[in-house]
């Protein structure tokens, strides 16, 4: 399957409900919901959603990337009253599943969750990958007569299908948190904090916002590009809030970008094939009955227990279809990021060097997405990779 499937019929909530277990673990005091899916032996890369999103929200990322032979998990950030106690909960979680070195993909309240943990805990965190977040909770603080009446990243109005689609999505999964977690979310939100000094060269972050509507303020975006002003930048031209579900294709294609630019070998030789005749009764269908009724989300597939399966795999592709256009598109992604920085870094003549193998390069990603049949993709992709500067 190529980036398109990720917006077709395999990549649908119903079919990864269907193919992707969630596990619960108490860990202490606090209750982990989870998916954990791909290679065991990859390093992961672990999704925190915001304030709104559960760990379902990113499940457009969970099925696309583990096809790839990454492994990816996903979380609902628990009910935690204070930063401290984010930060002690979170690790206690990676020693449980047994994971040391993790990268971590954060947006809105999930990046700041992501930086507050790579700050405190530098040994654990090789990369991060921040979308539509902040460095500082300040603002937040400062509305706070408002703020238990407010869910960032929710807001009324017409917008166009795929972040119409994607709002929807998030205010159903919103509809299943208890007001406890929505409360223990807002009260991390407003809680007066900043994010301190990284160890994290910000060679090893990516920036990735989105240039339309979104809920975090303009001026704390531009304090967190000034804070990493070496990061790597991945704009979107739209994609509301929530662009990991109305623009998958592009979200996850810089997904990979990072992840290969951070070292993180992915392995699809260990992507196993589920042939369709045992559709009906795979492993992955096998439902837990010793689940708890107390707790917050109903789901048809789960698992209880300290740690995934160890044989866990993603489904294969439907048809054995050929990568090579998706690794060129991904070679040449690569090969834009470079020009954009020389171009920004050079100066008279040999800048209009450089600016001319910028466009051809864009020009080579945009045939690319059309092959692909990513048209609109292609257009954001040629804005996203033009520097701002």
């Amino acid at each position: 399957m190529g980036i398109k499937g990720v917006s077709s019929a395999p990549g649908d909530f119903i079919y990864f409900k269907s193919q992707v277990p969630l596990h619960r673990i108490p860990i202490g005091t606090k209750q982990w919901r989870y998916y954990d899916f791909g290679p065991k032996v990859v390093p992961p890369l672990i999704c925190l959603p915001g304030i709104a999103g559960t760990a379902d929200v990113y499940y457009k990322q969970i099925m696309f990337l583990s096809m790839k032979g990454y492994r990816i998990i996903s979380v609902d950030i628990p009910r935690v009253w204070n930063h401290q106690e984010w930060i002690q909960a979170f690790e206690k979680f990676l020693d449980a599943i047994d994971v040391h070195r993790i990268h971590l993909y954060g947006t809105s309240l999930g990046g700041f969750l992501a930086q507050l943990f790579a700050q405190h805990r530098p040994r654990r965190v090789k990369s991060l990958i921040l979308s539509n977040s902040f460095i500082e909770t300040k603002s937040f603080s400062a509305a706070m007569p408002w703020a238990p009446m407010y869910a960032p990243g929710i807001r009324d109005g017409p917008h166009e299908p795929f972040i119409a689609d994607s709002v929807d999505f998030v205010v159903s999964q919103v509809e299943m948190l208890s007001r406890e977690d929505l409360a223990s979310r807002l009260t991390l939100t407003v809680d007066d904090a900043s994010i301190g000094p990284l160890l994290l060269p910000d060679s090893s972050i990516t920036i990735m916002d989105t240039n339309d509507y979104c809920a975090v303020p303009l001026q704390l975006k531009d304090q967190l590009n000034e804070r990493y002003s070496e990061a790597r930048r991945a704009y979107l031209k739209t994609g509301g809030d929530f662009p990991f579900l109305s623009r998958p294709d592009e979200v996850n294609l810089h997904l990979q970008l990072h992840l290969r630019r951070v070292g993180v070998e992915a392995r699809p030789d260990l992507v196993q094939v589920i042939p369709k005749a045992d559709s009906d009764s795979g492993p992955s269908e096998k439902k837990d009955e010793t689940g708890g009724d107390d707790d917050t989300h109903e789901d048809d597939n789960e698992h209880n227990g300290s740690s995934p399966s160890e044989n866990q795999t993603p489904p294969a592709p439907e048809s054995p279809e050929p990568h090579s256009i998706e690794d060129r598109l991904l070679d040449n992604a690569e090969a834009c990021y470079l020009a954009n920085e020389m171009l920004v870094s050079t100066h008279g003549e040999n800048k209009v060097l450089v600016a001319v193998l910028l466009l051809r390069y864009v020009q080579m990603i945009y045939v690319g997405c059309l092959m692909l049949g990513m048209k609109d993709a292609g257009s954001s992709h040629l804005l996203s990779f033009i520097p701002n500067r």
